[in-house]
């Protein structure tokens, strides 16, 4: 049987369509070998887990170290110091049972002290062992803070008092680097910053995303078993799209092979890569819904709100926000601060106006002319008395309160146009403006959002719509304003006129 492309759980070798995890974190052999402690963090489903099942056994099979996994996710919602220590001694003990020839296996646990089980275990164990004992604890960050807080001051009792025997390195993997794991003990506004309770780690490290050639790579192990062909158009939308994250990456792949390409002698083109991405978001697999329900944090709302209208962030806004965010995948900072991947980009809007949009009841035949084509004034103007109707009791309701109303225009324009067309959206911080290009039957359109800072906001909007209708290579574009000055009536915040940029594009511009 062919292999397939996995999106649940770690790929095993000889079922799984995979890359050799260990070359995008070619770091941990050399902190292994130097004796380190040290932390790997990356987004869920990035590959973690296959990374450390395969450095495992790997290690194992060289001989000279005994290496072990264990993942104490079971412990998310544990309650009591103690309990929880014993639980996972009792943890460790068994998967060296399972895992590891008897002579390197984990003693017995203890339970003389509970407070101080793992650590006495591992040195224990140590002691015991015929080679240097190389722990990954996986999923560590998902222990309760007292739980979390007590373990990592056993580890760091006992790397601090080395060379008593002691595991030789250790690994703490987790969606957060060390730095950012919060307590209880402080408010929620501060970070543990540089009075870590881990500050025996060496270096945080991390797992990138595949790069096209790597994606390409990938896909044609699919190529080599089944003589179904990914064309170097599909590769490379794959890869602009979900800018090589492993999980969508190869959930893109798996519905084109498994449901909508299943004829194996038919090449998979770009258009079956965007199919198949309408299909991701609209189905919201367990990956993305543990990401959309971190949205409503609101340390996570600091970061998105801004990225969601192009403003600025706010200078209260903790470094340690972004790096919580960025962790998590939701956000990348390089070259700036904006939305991961176009997929993830198309997912926050519409999970934060899913209810708004099932209670839409406009259809595309409203704005559609007698040949098909799209009224995109007119469908303003609808939204413009829709807005007007409909947004005080909405946008007082929102969590995204600053971003409100970008969002319920997407939203209307996202229903109107759903079975259509598509909308995509610009999103960055600091960009002033959201850019939005709205594709129907063969029709573009350009609408640029703004929010109302000043007299100048018209000016700047036709100006950067402008370099927008450039760039798409159309001659004329929509630019609505968003006024939310309380003194203001709507008689006064509803307008249509029509202007020219100094560059001579058309620009219809709608307040609301």
């Amino acid at each position: 049987m062919p292999r397939r492309f996995n999106t649940a759980g770690p790929c095993v070798p000889g079922v799984h369509y995979m890359l050799p995890p260990e070359r995008r974190l070619s770091e941990a052999r050399g902190m292994i070998e130097e004796g380190l402690f040290f932390v790997l963090h990356a987004p869920r489903q990035t590959g973690k887990t296959t990374l450390l099942n395969g450095l495992a056994r790997a290690l194992n099979e060289e001989g000279r170290f005994t290496a072990l996994v264990i993942s104490v996710e079971f412990l998310r919602h544990a309650k009591g110091v103690s309990d929880a220590n014993l639980a996972i001694a009792g943890f460790l003990f068994e998967e060296s049972e399972r895992f590891l020839p008897e002579a390197e296996r984990a003693p017995a646990p203890s339970s003389s002290n509970p407070a101080f089980a793992v650590h006495h275990l591992l040195a224990a164990w140590a002691a015991a062992s015929p080679k240097p004992i190389v722990l990954l604890l996986d999923e560590v960050d998902s222990l309760p803070d007292d739980i979390l807080l007590n373990l990592l001051g056993q580890l760091r009792m006992g790397y601090t008092a080395r060379p008593a025997p002691f595991v030789h390195s250790l690994a703490l993997v987790g969606l957060r680097d060390v730095r950012d794991y919060r307590v209880q003990l402080r408010p929620e506004s501060q970070s543990l910053g540089t009075s870590s309770p881990f500050n025996v780690k060496s270096e945080s490290l991390t797992l990138r995303n595949f790069t096209r050639d790597e994606v390409a790579e990938l896909y044609a192990q699919h190529t080599e078993e089944t003589g179904q062909v990914f064309e170097e158009g599909a590769v490379t939308h794959a890869f602009q799209q979900t800018a090589g994250q492993p999980w969508l990456v190869s959930a893109l792949a798996r519905q084109i092979t498994e449901k909508a390409v299943t004829d194996r002698a038919r090449p998979i083109t770009a258009a079956d890569v965007e199919t198949a991405k309408e299909v991701l978001i609209e189905r919201r697999d367990t990956h993305i819904d543990s990401l959309v329900d971190k949205l409503h944090e609101a340390r996570v709302r600091r970061i998105i709100q801004p990225i969601l209208t192009g403003a600025l962030l706010e200078p209260d806004v903790l470094n340690d926000d972004l790096v919580y965010v960025r962790d998590l995948g939701l956000v990348t900072t390089d070259p700036a601060i904006q939305i991961a991947n176009p997929i993830y980009q198309e997912i926050i809007p519409r999970a934060l106006t899913y209810v708004i949009q099932r209670t839409i009841v406009e259809e595309a035949s409203s704005y559609t002319r007698p040949d098909g084509s799209l009224d995109m004034s007119a469908l303003l103007r609808s939204f413009q008395s829709f807005f007007a109707e409909h947004s005080e009791s909405w946008l007082g309701r929102f969590d995204y309160h600053e971003a409100g109303p970008h969002l319920v225009l997407m939203a209307f324009l996202q229903r109107v146009v759903n079975g259509g067309g598509s909308v995509q959206r610009e999103l960055a911080v600091g960009s002033g403006r959201v850019d939005i290009h709205v594709k129907w039957h063969g029709q573009r359109f350009a609408v640029e959002l703004k929010i109302r800072r000043g007299e100048r906001t018209e000016a700047q909007g036709v100006e950067q719509l402008a370099r927008y209708l450039d760039r798409l290579r159309l001659p004329e574009g929509y630019l609505v304003i968003f006024d939310r000055r309380p003194d203001r009536s709507w008689d006064e915040k509803l307008f249509e006129k029509e202007v020219t940029s100094p560059n001579g594009k058309l620009v219809r511009v709608f307040g609301a």
